[in-house]
């Protein structure tokens, strides 16, 4: 085990794996070195809650928009501590809540959206180089695949509907073009698109976080927000006052004072392997380092690491009661063993292959599943997130949105095509009281798993039932 992941309060499970510790990418990379915390009441032009990457490329591209201002960025932890330094490395065009913006604001709106997706995966591949920022950066795009007839239908139907979204660069393949890919068992066809690249979440985000600095821009870490309101950030250890205060807390937002039910912390957990041998990678395949995925209603994600190694991750324990968030990534036995099946199911050649690392992290889950950026011009508060798991990427898109819209504020610009994009100011009621929401996510994820089973066994093309049922209580569709 490595000396950052011990005191990060990693520790040894089963057959040697480094159980927490934040996540494989800090213990592998090592923990940073903690910034100082705010000493005292401040003042700012602009204050960020959140050293994420919502926070953190929202504080550089306002900072390189407008160099004179004041910028402080408050982070309860470190810079990363939460989904951006335990992600599955996915820098994809993904965004959540597209579907729900056509239908509420047209397909026009919704492509646009779209649009600005494929090209955020290479604004953050081009700024990451310049500021030289090394994060193991593939740009492989992203393979999803089906393994049942059900999912086949279903990722046939998702192909076509990107196409209709403007994406004529995807390929639809059948079981043989996507062996000749990645030998993934029963297989039976998978898309790609080429809007995608695997990175090591980590360095991005330590990266960027010098980057930020490096342009005057203030951080403070080991300093938790308690409050915010119209032009305060309340912390422990005084106050900072701003025109401007932005909210970029994510699956963090419900430890803030009145915000325990705006975005539900859903769990997400991983696995890292041991580095696979050159012949375990020759059974494999994955020669082009896509990000994968797959059809599942319970889906999984993985990537090839740049070190050699399988990171995959799914829905373990998918939310804790009270919206409480884990333990520096602690995960269940039972979550790193169903993780582990799931990878023996992809890949029947590593049966023997020992898992190394695993983890936990939160995302933030709006009750309509849907990704939003927001200015409240009236009293200057500000927010962007509810990624969905989707916020790699949709992290640096919110966050240029979130400069234009302050600039427009502040008279520094005027209406741009990132603040006319349908999901800015999007308006979504609050997650039930507990214990309705806790019973809710339960039964959610507890149906997608039975629904996946079930097409499994009957091999039908129809998707299950139970996941249609599933989605209308959950509200995504």
């Amino acid at each position: 085990m490595s000396s950052s992941a011990g005191a990060a309060g990693g520790g040894i499970g089963n057959g040697g794996t480094v159980n927490g510790g934040i996540s494989f990418w800090f213990a592998d990379d090592g923990l940073p070195v903690v910034r100082e915390p705010l000493t005292g009441d401040a003042s700012a032009d602009v204050v960020i809650v959140g050293g994420g990457y919502t926070g953190l490329w929202t504080a550089y591209y306002l900072k390189k928009a407008a160099p004179f201002l004041r910028i402080t960025v408050l982070e309860q932890k470190f810079c990363g501590y939460g989904a951006s330094g335990r992600n599955g490395g996915w820098l994809y065009n993904g965004v959540a809540g597209r579907d729900r913006y056509a239908r509420l604001h047209g397909h026009e709106a919704a492509v646009r959206l779209q649009r600005a997706m494929n090209d955020t995966v290479d604004e953050v591949i081009r700024v990451a180089a310049e500021e030289g920022v090394e994060a193991d950066v593939h740009k492989g795009g992203v393979l999803e695949v089906a393994r049942t007839p059900a999912q086949l239908a279903r990722l046939k139907a998702f192909h076509e509907q990107e196409l209709g979204y403007g994406e004529k660069d995807r390929e639809l393949y059948g079981a043989r073009e996507t062996a000749e890919r990645i030998r993934v068992a029963d297989a039976v066809g998978s898309t790609w698109t080429p809007h995608g690249a695997r990175l090591n979440p980590a360095k991005l985000v330590k990266g960027l976080a010098a980057a930020v600095e490096a342009l005057g821009v203030t951080v403070h870490e080991a300093t938790p927000v308690t409050e915010i309101r119209p032009k305060h950030a309340v912390t422990p250890y005084g106050t900072v006052r701003a025109p401007y205060v932005l909210r970029c807390t994510e699956g963090f937002t419900a430890s803030l004072k009145g915000q325990r039910r705006t975005w539900l912390p859903m769990n997400s957990s991983m696995i890292a392997t041991e580095p696979l041998s050159d012949e375990q990678w020759e059974a494999i395949g994955w020669s082009g380092r896509e990000t994968l995925g797959d059809m599942a209603h319970a889906y999984m994600y993985a990537q090839r690491t740049a070190d050699g190694r399988i990171a995959l991750g799914g829905r373990g324990v998918p939310y804790r009661f009270g919206s409480r968030t884990d333990n520096d990534g602690r995960t269940q036995r039972e979550t790193v063993e169903a993780l582990r099946d799931i990878l023996v199911g992809f890949f029947p050649a590593l049966a023997g292959v020992r898992i190394a690392h695993a983890w936990s992290g939160v995302l933030g889950v709006p009750r309509d599943w849907c990704a939003t950026v927001t200015l409240d011009r009236t009293t200057g508060l500000g927010w962007a997130g509810g990624y969905v798991g989707s916020g790699v990427a949709t992290t640096n898109l919110a966050a240029r949105t979130l400069r234009d819209l302050v600039q427009q504020d502040s008279g520094q610009g005027g209406r741009t095509g990132l603040t006319d994009l349908p999901w800015v100011n999007h308006k979504v009621r609050r997650w039930e009281p507990e214990p309705l929401r806790w019973l809710g996510v339960q039964g959610m994820y507890a149906t997608y798993r039975t629904a996946d089973r079930r097409e499994t066994l009957t091999h039908s093309a129809r998707s299950s039932r139970l996941a249609r049922i599933a989605d209308r209580v959950a509200g995504r569709n």
